[in-house]
């Protein structure tokens, strides 16, 4: 049995999300919109990912596709969330 499942390409969104969500504590925008435009980064690449057919993508529809971009997404933040617990206890 293969349990890859595509790590790489839902690794890679959430990477881009957390960038994303980086640029968004040094801009203007309010922070708490940090986890819904993640969230909606990973949905948009999680489409992305999907229709120009990344390898091992582990979704075989849309929906799905989206519904992995945005847990992606919001993984990003969590991991942030994590560091940022860890850090101060």
């Amino acid at each position: 049995m293969d349990f890859t499942f595509g790590i790489a390409g839902v690794a890679a969104i959430s990477v881009i999300c957390f960038l994303i969500g980086q640029g968004i504590k040094v801009s203007p925008i309010d922070s708490k919109f940090i986890p819904v435009i993640c969230g909606i980064a990973g949905a948009i690449l999680g489409a992305v990912a999907f229709l120009i057919g990344m390898p091992d993508f582990p979704a075989a529809d849309i929906i799905t596709a989206v519904a992995v971009g945005i847990v992606s997404g919001l993984a990003a933040t969590g991991a942030n969330q994590i560091y940022k617990q860890l850090k101060e206890g």
